[in-house]
């Protein structure tokens, strides 16, 4: 028999990674042939990426108008591929803008969707939750609230907890991440996560490079800087935006030694919130948008926090600098206030690392991706039964 088609889709960094890890899985289950929308990591993974993640990735509103053609043309690709090879289920992660409408496409060709990484529609837009209801036959969530949220709503809900859980880990202790990198293994270090979009880092930089020069300024010895670069980002483009002078570590495939490493991490909102967590590292966390996507998003925004970290806790565990919060002299303020203290431990570092430690255990045990691979070689079999 031929391998079983299955349609895997992610339109950004993290769903890169998740669905790379999600094939792996169910490459080791059956006999399967994986293809859809990815990066490299699902590339790596051997899924055969007919459209490149990099066409549609893209994050506010009003940017995805700049966008419109790529999306348009990585739909219909999809969808005439999907009509092609026939994959009784197509696994969509996350990136709802694109996906509630790519599963809209495939119902009527006799698709069956399912959700993995379920969109954070309690955040924002809740009422899109109907759209998966209609259009899903289960959906897989990674936050332990989420699963109420979506069976309320009536969608087939599995909670499988948080992939990162048991895969974040460093591989080198501080000394030897300094002496890997040429720096100096006293004094304090700072790593920066920007974001891992063009967009994000063209928002984020010009307020980053200010907001560190304030910190600079602040201390008699000046934290050595490590800005830890997304994949698929140009570091030398990113580099040349910081002083010289500051002589700053750029990295790339190196996250968690540098965020491990690190006295304080920056970190854009995001799924990297969640690997500082579960490294129990201090954290300020930033995030802006366009004015104009910020006006628009306003409304539609449910909760009070914005950060995956303080959404999980239920409360403000780390400090988030969002939008016009998001300034120099407020990002060096929060900095001083983490890295500056007697000898003894600073009293909020404390806390804050008791309140992480709260957050890890929330976000499930090992073994999300397992979980989530068991559910579908399970679903697959209904799918294949009722096919017959």
């Amino acid at each position: 028999m031929p391998p079983i088609p299955l349609l895997l889709s992610a339109g950004e960094a993290s769903g890169d990674m998740y669905a790379a890890r999600l094939a792996s899985a169910l490459m080791q289950r059956l006999d399967v042939a994986i293809f859809g929308m990815g990066g490299p990591q699902m590339r790596a993974a051997g899924v055969e990426i007919i459209t490149d993640y990099s066409e549609v990735s893209v994050v506010g509103i009003t940017e995805v108008l700049k966008r419109l053609p790529s999306l348009v043309r990585a739909m219909r690709h999809l969808v005439e591929e999907a009509g092609r090879r026939k994959p009784p289920l197509a696994i969509l992660t996350d990136f709802p803008g694109f996906h509630l409408r790519l599963a809209r496409k495939l119902c009527p060709k006799g698709i069956r969707n399912v959700y993995y990484i379920c969109p954070q529609f309690w955040a924002w837009r809740p009422w899109r939750v109907k759209l998966v209801r209609r259009r899903f036959a289960e959906a897989l969530c990674i936050f332990h609230f989420e699963e109420k949220f979506y069976a309320d709503a009536g969608v087939p809900v599995k909670f499988i907890g948080h992939p990162l859980v048991g895969n974040v880990n460093a591989s080198l202790t501080r000394e030897l991440f300094c002496r890997k990198y040429g720096l100096p293994n006293e004094g304090q270090i700072i790593t920066v996560l920007p974001g891992s979009r063009r967009g994000e880092i063209a928002h984020h930089l010009p307020v980053l490079i200010e907001g560190l020069r304030e910190i600079r300024l602040r201390f008699p010895g000046p934290p050595q800087i490590v800005i830890a670069v997304a994949p698929g980002l140009d570091a030398a483009r990113i580099e040349k935006d910081f002083p010289r002078d500051w002589h700053l570590r750029l990295i790339s495939n190196d996250t968690y030694n540098a965020l491990a490493a690190a006295d304080l991490a920056i970190v854009s909102s995001g799924t990297a919130t969640v690997e500082a967590a579960l490294l129990g590292k201090p954290m300020i966390v930033v995030y802006r948008l366009s004015s104009l996507t910020a006006l628009l998003a306003k409304p539609l925004v449910k909760t009070k926090f914005f950060s995956m970290v303080n959404l999980i806790a239920g409360r403000a565990v780390v400090p988030e600098l969002i939008q016009n919060g998001f300034t120099p002299q407020r990002l060096a303020a929060e900095a001083e206030s983490l890295l500056s203290g007697p000898p003894s431990p600073n009293p909020r570092v404390s806390e804050m690392r008791c309140c992480l430690q709260e957050v890890q255990k929330l976000l499930g045990p090992p073994g999300a991706v397992d979980r989530a691979a068991d559910e579908i070689v399970r679903l697959l079999g209904t799918a294949t039964s009722n096919a017959k």
